[in-house]
């Protein structure tokens, strides 16, 4: 018989008047579902191959041939526009990917062990979260000269566990006294087991709420990081089509509004998923149903 069963969390069900997703909840996801399914299946979905350009038809406004336009090299802007979805897509995933990952464990080591380890890396991440995220990207990618994808990635992701850590190490401070981890451990089972098991699942709820608003400032950051021209020069991004777009504004506006609506709406669409998250999982509001 198991005496060490961690109690599990359950999710409110529509119609018990607990919390759920709701509209929007809903609007985001449908949206979030038709980025992903334009990210994977881009090159079948675009109507011109990514290196096509035409230097015949620059800066031209929507037409049948080119339903967004043409850019200053003649390249057609839904084709970008397409492309650009899947360096949004992975920069945001990956970089929630990295920094939640990091975050969570080194969190979960601080809070359990405490002590001397706990007082340095919390030093650490109140030094890294005394810099803004994103001028500490453009002064890596600038020393690094390497404004490539693995690069923005990278830049994105090593002030941004911190945050992770600090929510995580809260939460393990609140269940590590806790009389199922006391029995875990004189039962004698390994650290690592105990956190594994006993420990880093009571994070998760809180983990996801942060993660999914996340990928939202992680889509916002490479924009801008594109948009200053530091983000990835191989392939095409909102950001640098929001760029080349300003540029041109006066002479074929469309050119900016275009990306700066794909940002718009997909960042909104993360954020109402986040909102319906934490409808769903917040304890506090878990414990008022």
């Amino acid at each position: 018989m198991n005496l060490l069963r961690l109690p599990q969390l359950r999710l409110p069900r529509a119609g018990n008047g607990a919390n759920h997703f709701g509209p929007l909840a809903y609007l985001g996801m449908a949206i979030l579902a038709m980025v992903a399914f334009v990210a994977i299946f881009a090159p079948w979905l675009a109507p011109y191959e990514l290196t096509h350009m035409d230097v015949t038809r620059q800066l031209q406004g929507p037409s049948a041939e080119h339903w967004l336009g043409t850019d200053e090299n003649g390249a057609d802007v839904l084709t970008l526009l397409i492309y650009g979805t899947r360096v949004a897509a992975v920069v945001g995933i990956s970089v929630v990917g990295i920094c939640s990952t990091v975050g969570v464990i080194l969190g979960a080591i601080s809070g359990y062990f405490g002590g001397w380890i706990d007082e340095a890396l919390m030093r650490l991440t109140e030094i890294l979260m005394s810099f803004p995220g994103i001028l500490l990207a453009i002064l890596l990618i600038f020393i690094t000269q390497e404004p490539s994808i693995p690069a923005v990635i990278g830049a994105l992701s090593v002030s941004g566990w911190s945050s992770y850590a600090r929510l995580v190490r809260g939460q393990v401070l609140a269940v590590r006294d806790q009389d199922y981890v006391e029995a875990a451990r004189a039962s004698g089972l390994p650290t690592w087991r105990i956190l594994q098991r006993h420990v880093v699942p009571n994070t998760f709820a809180p983990v996801i709420i942060q993660a999914t608003f996340g990928v939202a400032g992680a889509i916002l950051a490479e924009a801008s990081l594109s948009f200053l021209g530091l983000g990835p020069q191989d392939m095409p991004s909102w950001g640098g089509l929001l760029d080349q777009g300003a540029s041109y504004f006066l002479l074929t506006p469309h050119l900016a509004f275009v990306p700066g609506l794909a940002i718009m709406f997909t960042v909104l669409a993360v954020n109402f998923v986040g909102d319906g998250l934490r409808d769903v999982l917040d304890p506090r509001k878990l414990a008022s149903h």
